[in-house]
C-alpha cells in the first residue's frame, strides 16, 4: 500500500510517499480501507518533533473508510461497515490502517466517510471543550481564537447552539465573513485590533468566563488579558508555537484565573466515553446546528503541500487527504 513516512523531524519536506506492506488486523483490531483522512495540527506537532515519535514513523490520527477485515474477537464491526477513528494509533496517512475496534465508531446513516474524517477529531475536541472541560451556560460570552479553522468553526456553531455569546478572532476579512456565517456574534481581526481591549468593550469590562486558544504563543497574552475574574484559559493548541513559561503569580494578577492544557485522550478514556462524544457530535451535525465545512482536499501524495497550507493559515474549515 501507499503510505506517508518520515525519517527525521522538520518541515513538510521530510514527508515522503512510500510503498509498505499492507497490515493485517490482530485480535480486537480492524483493518480500514481509507476513503478520507483527516489533517490536523497535531500532525504538524508530530512531524516537527514538538510531540516526539519514535522514528521512522507514519503520521496522522484520523480517518474513515470501509472495514476490510476484522481480527479475532471483534463484534463491534463487520467487513463492509463504515468506520471512523480519531485517536490513533499514528499512521492514518495511508491507504489502509489497523486500529483497535473499541477506539473506532460507526458513523450513522447520513454521515459519509469524508464528513466523518473531517469532523471526528475536531468535533469531539469541541464536544469535550464545550460540554465537559467547561460547562457552558446560556448567555455566557466565550472567546474563540482561529474561528475560521476546523475546530474553530465547530466551536462557534456548537457554542451558539448551547446559547453562548461567541466572540471570534480571525486573521482576515474573508475569514471574518465565514465566522459570522457560522454564527459568531462578534468578530475581532487579531492582526488589526487589540483583542483584549475589544473583549473588554464587548463584555462591558468584565471579560469572558472561558477562552479557547489553539494558537499558542502569539495569542497567550491577549487571552490572559481577556478573562473575567476566576475565568478559565483553555489552551488546546500551539499553531504559532508553544507559549513561553510563566510564573503562577500571573494567574493571581489576572483575576485568580485558571489555565488548563487538555488533550482529547483524557476525555475519551473509555469506549463508552468515545461513543457518547461521537454520538453527541453526529447528533448536532444531523440537527443542522453544526455544519462541517471541508475547505480543501489533497491527494495522499501531496501531504507535504497540505501541511504547508495548514501552517501558513491558508486553509479554512477542515482539510482532507484522499488516498
Amino acid at each position: 500500500m501507499k503510505a506517508i513516512r518520515f525519517e527525521q523531524t522538520g518541515g513538510p519536506g521530510v514527508l515522503s510517499l512510500v510503498d509498505v506492506p499492507t497490515p493485517q488486523p490482530g485480535p480486537g483490531q480492524i483493518l480500514v480501507r481509507h476513503q478520507a483522512i483527516g489533517i490536523n495540527f497535531i500532525d504538524t506537532y508530530h512531524r516537527t518533533g514538538l510531540y516526539p515519535l519514535r522514528l521512522p514513523s507514519g503520521l496522522g490520527m484520523e480517518a474513515a473508510g470501509v472495514v476490510e477485515a476484522v481480527g479475532e474477537g471483534v463484534t463491534r464491526f463487520a467487513p463492509g461497515d463504515l468506520a471512523a477513528y480519531a485517536s490513533g494509533p499514528i499512521g492514518a496517512y495511508a491507504e489502509f490502517h489497523v486500529v483497535a475496534a473499541e477506539r473506532a465508531v460507526k458513523p450513522p446513516a447520513g454521515i459519509d466517510a469524508r464528513t466523518a474524517a473531517a469532523a471526528l477529531l475536531k468535533g469531539m475536541t469541541a464536544e469535550f471543550l464545550l460540554r465537559r472541560c467547561y460547562t457552558l451556560k446560556p448567555g455566557d460570552p466565550i472567546l474563540v481564537h482561529a474561528a475560521a479553522g476546523g475546530v474553530g468553526q465547530i466551536l462557534v456553531q456548537w457554542g451558539k447552539a448551547l446559547g453562548a455569546e461567541v466572540i471570534a478572532t480571525v486573521g482576515s476579512e474573508d475569514k471574518a465573513a465565514r465566522a459570522r456565517e457560522h454564527g459568531a456574534d462578534h468578530v475581532i481581526l487579531y492582526r488589526d485590533q487589540d483583542v483584549a481591549a475589544e473583549v473588554r468593550r464587548i463584555t462591558g469590562g468584565k471579560g469572558v468566563p472561558v477562552a479557547y486558544d489553539s494558537v499558542g504563543k502569539a495569542t497567550f497574552e491577549a487571552t490572559l488579558a481577556s478573562l473575567a475574574k476566576r475565568g478559565l484559559f483553555v489552551s488546546f493548541g500551539n499553531a504559532s508555537g508553544p507559549p513561553d513559561p510563566f510564573a503562577p503569580a500571573r494567574l493571581l494578577a489576572a483575576g485568580s484565573v485558571y489555565i488548563t492544557r487538555p488533550t482529547m485522550g483524557d476525555y475519551l478514556l473509555t469506549t463508552a466515553e468515545l461513543d457518547e462524544s461521537a454520538a453527541a457530535l453526529f447528533a448536532v451535525i444531523a440537527s443542522g446546528k453544526v455544519k462541517i465545512e471541508i475547505g480543501q482536499t489533497f491527494p495522499l501524495a501531496a501531504a507535504a503541500k497540505a501541511h504547508e497550507a495548514l501552517e501558513s493559515r491558508e486553509t479554512v474549515g477542515a482539510s482532507l487527504l484522499i488516498p
